[in-house]
């Protein structure tokens, strides 16, 4: 089936027909809307074909959106067809054979009408060439589980739902990083290996390195972060993998995920980073609902809505006594919202302050790393998660810069100070006063987009049980 197969080149213009020859490069499908009746270009992949008696319809999806095409059937023609019928049956043969998937390029007329429901525009078929043929059979469909899709990842992907998640995330960041940039902060690439542990010892994936070496693969890039307040370099940004030997199975965890961070110095409390953080959130969220809100709508049943600045704050103790009015216990005992706490104190936001985010802040020493730092009239960090439509996104705080009170802490936590000694020396020649902030990109899409799993917005997730594709 591999091939060109030319339509009649013969009939005149008087006929309906273009010139082919004047058909230049590729153009997507996204572009066709804007352009003049007349010859055109487009490559993509086989989403559907209506094989009828007289006419065949192909819908043909690219990265940008689908168009239909159409071809008047030549089917009564014999085997001793020559010329141009013969090349009439063969293109009506080959559009016939075609399957899904399949990627192909044609060159045809393209035309306006509004009668077609897809785009207003249709192509009429010149010439059809197959790139490459998919097999017949598709191992997944609409209805498969998400295993299953997630197996054959590559062709979930080629829906439309799926690819508008990635072009949703490439905005997303570049609105965040452009955000950044304006603000003269600086762009990081911190290592990934990792001598020591970036946190605690815990959730940590070690391997063997050079020997009798062992290497962390990183948790976050935190140390690296602080380390970039002691060079002087005053406000950082990183947007990278890390890493977390975690066994849940929950929507909300992975092994590996991408984390947004920032961290800036001369900062007078966590509320400065607070304040950074919700200007980035809105900003960002707005270009999102600029670029992509109606197909958000259109394919997600959600409407984007730009949060309203600032966010509601509400310290920890309170957002614990807010739960409990709402009916519902809190089984830790470390102090911290259990996942039903943090979809109790947002349903509280939303209701009171008709906002989706909240800042939770002021929580105890006991559930927070040992470089946060501490009120020394309370004894609570000052740090913050901040939750999103009931789902914790980030953890932000105020970091202790005093060599000798964070050598405290860290023995108060029970870790070992020689192993923190490469960590520890950022402090030993100078540090200004700072702090920052940690964000998962994926659960940041998840819930803007109305979905259940970040499974859905990760481009390949994965998980204890997960390493392939």
């Amino acid at each position: 089936m591999e091939g060109r197969i030319p339509a009649s080149a013969g009939e005149s213009a008087a006929r309906g027909r273009v010139d082919l020859s004047l058909v230049s490069e590729r153009v997507l499908v996204s572009q066709l809307h804007d352009l003049a009746d007349g010859p055109v270009s487009v490559s993509g992949w086989v989403e559907t074909v209506r094989d009828q008696k007289k006419v065949q319809f192909v819908i043909l999806r690219d990265e940008s959106g689908a168009v239909q095409l159409v071809n008047p059937a030549t089917r009564e023609l014999g085997d001793d067809a020559t010329g141009e019928d013969a090349a009439k049956l063969a293109l009506t043969e080959t559009i016939s054979a075609l399957t899904h998937g399949t990627f192909l390029t044609v060159q045809g007329a393209l035309k306006h009408d509004e009668r077609v429901k897809l785009g207003g525009v249709e192509i009429k078929v010149g010439t059809l060439e197959v790139a490459s043929e998919a097999l017949p059979e598709t191992p997944i469909a609409a209805d498969s589980g998400m295993d299953k899709r997630m197996d054959w990842r590559f062709l979930d992907l080629r829906h439309a739902r799926n690819n508008l998640i990635f072009r949703v995330q490439t905005t997303l960041e570049h609105a965040m990083r452009s955000y950044w940039v304006e603000r003269d902060y600086i762009e990081i690439h911190t290592p990934k290996l990792m001598a020591s542990p970036s946190e605690s010892r815990a959730e940590l994936f070690s391997m063997e390195y050079f020997g009798d070496q062992t290497a962390y693969l990183a948790q976050s890039p935190q140390h690296f972060k602080q380390m970039a307040q002691s060079a002087g370099f005053g406000k950082v940004f990183e947007i990278a993998d890390a890493f977390r030997a975690d066994p849940s199975f929950t929507s909300r965890h992975a092994t590996e995920f991408t984390s947004i961070d920032a961290e800036i110095s001369w900062i007078d409390g966590y509320e400065d980073v607070a304040a950074m953080q919700e200007e980035l959130l809105a900003n960002a969220i707005a270009a999102v609902k600029a670029k992509h809100g109606a197909e958000i709508e259109e394919l997600f049943g959600v409407t984007v809505e730009v949060p309203a600045l600032p966010f509601p704050r509400i310290p920890l103790a309170e957002a614990r006594e807010i739960v409990a009015k709402r009916g519902h216990e809190i089984p830790r005992t470390d102090g911290d919202l259990d996942p039903e706490g943090e979809r109790q104190i947002s349903a509280h936001v939303k209701e009171e302050f008709g906002h989706d985010f909240v800042f939770v802040t002021d929580y105890h020493s006991e559930i927070r790393p040992f470089y946060h730092m501490r009120d020394e009239q309370t004894g609570l960090t000052k740090s913050y998660d901040l939750i999103y439509r009931g789902t914790e996104i980030t953890t932000g705080a105020q970091r202790e810069h005093r060599i000798d009170v964070l050598e405290k802490q860290a023995i108060d936590k029970g870790l070992e100070l020689d192993g923190l000694e490469h960590y520890l020396d950022f402090f030993r020649y100078g540090a200004p006063p700072h702090g920052g902030f940690g964000m998962g990109l994926a659960r940041l899409l998840m819930l803007l987009l109305g979905e259940q799993s970040i499974r859905e917005v990760t481009f390949l997730f994965r998980g204890p049980t997960r390493l392939a594709p």
